[in-house]
């Protein structure tokens, strides 16, 4: 599956839009105290993985409409004050000559 954040595909044909599709991964966060390189290093394997799981969800959800690929998309992340981590992916589902 091809993901970008641009519209098109360089060297692919967009044959058919299939619909906008979205990935959301959701974490409890943990106080991190950014005196160390070892916690800063924590911090972002903790956005790293929720981020991935956010596009395995966006892919999956891709996949449902028989799509190649996805364009457009955006990655939005958040951190609320009740110790949630929320990471929501948008794109539109396409079919793209291969």
């Amino acid at each position: 599956m091809i993901l970008t954040t641009t519209n098109s595909i360089e060297g692919h044909k967009i044959q058919d839009y299939l619909g906008i599709v979205t990935g959301v991964s959701t974490n409890v966060k943990t106080s991190f105290s950014f005196k160390s390189e070892k916690n800063k290093k924590l911090y972002e394997d903790f956005i790293n993985k929720t981020k991935e799981a956010a596009f395995q969800s966006l892919k999956e959800n891709a996949n449902k409409l028989k799509a190649n690929a996805v364009v457009g998309i955006s990655i939005d992340i958040e951190a609320s004050s009740t110790s949630y981590f929320f990471v929501s992916i948008t794109g539109t589902a396409v079919k793209v000559s291969i």
